[in-house]
């Protein structure tokens, strides 16, 4: 045998331990593919929990996965830890832990933000109901509590001379929603808008203003900003004595549903693409790592 370790016996000596050929290269070959795939795997389950349906109907279970995944990262570093002097490579452990922790935090990280700034909404519109025809001066917001997407009457537009906004570092902007020409006993539907209001009277420029087609609005759903425009909109009933008893504020669109599910796209499209990024940056770390570790022996 090409080398061996010997213990002293009373029959003479006999080896213990022996060097097998290409086992080291194997062990390499087993480490540095579990170090290419299991982080990104690991990143791509734990945002896909925290970003979308998981995390919405059982946000439990998405953080416990998230920590599943960091309990993984700490028992791979006992390892290595304890394999010191017993396995020819205890480093890739060790490599592997740090790996596998940093995915699973950025996933955690990327995927609470998406689900945040996108997909809770998104998600919530699928609960919420749809109402079609609504005419302003008819109807009350008190009918509408639980709308997600609003159709209006043919006849309805923004109400550009009751524009109104309130400054509390951003810009809140409001502006009824109205139809006809009579000034109506509750103005309860608003297009809003942040840091959408030009000119010296702050006139309404949010969403699409523009469009002579839109009459649709997209429920606002965001309770930390629909504080602000209930004081925009008190502010509007002081400045040109109006009434708003149940004031519901919505995203001026034509297609409401478009407009969501273009969001729900756009989250996926983040994910996939973080999910390859991801990838190859551990790639390009797991290569630079095998050159570094067999420079020294490993």
């Amino acid at each position: 045998m090409p080398y061996s370790t010997f213990a002293q016996t009373g029959a003479g000596r006999i080896p213990t331990q022996a060097f097998v050929p290409g086992k080291r290269k194997r062990l390499n070959a087993l480490a540095v593919g579990f170090n290419i795939l299991l982080p990104t795997v690991a990143y791509a389950i734990v945002f896909g929990a925290l970003a979308f349906n998981v995390r919405y109907e059982t946000p439990r279970l998405a953080w416990s996965i998230a920590a599943l995944g960091l309990l993984a990262s700490a028992a791979s570093l006992a390892l290595g830890r304890c394999s010191r002097g017993l396995d020819s490579q205890p480093m890739w452990y060790t490599f592997f832990a740090a790996s596998l922790g940093l995915a699973v935090v950025m996933g955690a990280v990327l995927g609470d933000y998406t689900f945040l700034s996108t997909m809770e909404a998104a998600l919530d519109f699928q609960n919420l109901s749809s109402y079609p025809a609504v005419d302003p001066a008819r109807q009350k917001g008190q009918q509408l509590m639980d709308a997600g997407r609003v159709y209006f009457a043919s006849d309805s537009k923004l109400d550009f001379e009751k524009s109104m906004s309130f400054h509390d570092f951003d810009e809140y902007c409001v502006v009824p929603i109205v139809s006809g020409t009579d000034t109506l006993a509750s103005y309860d539907f608003w297009a809003v808008g942040v840091n959408c209001c030009n000119g010296p009277k702050q006139q309404f420029r949010c969403g699409e203003y523009g469009n002579l087609h839109a009459r649709s609005g997209l429920r606002y759903l965001d309770e930390g900003k629909r504080q602000f425009f209930r004081l925009a909109v008190q502010q509007a009933e002081a400045a040109y004595g109006i009434q708003a008893k149940h004031p519901l504020f919505f995203t001026w669109t034509q297609d409401p549903l478009m407009l969501v599910t273009s969001k729900v796209e756009a989250a996926w499209r983040f994910y996939y693409f973080t999910v390859a990024a991801h990838f190859f940056t551990n790639l390009s770390l797991v290569l630079v790592a095998l050159l570094g570790f067999s420079k020294l022996g490993s």
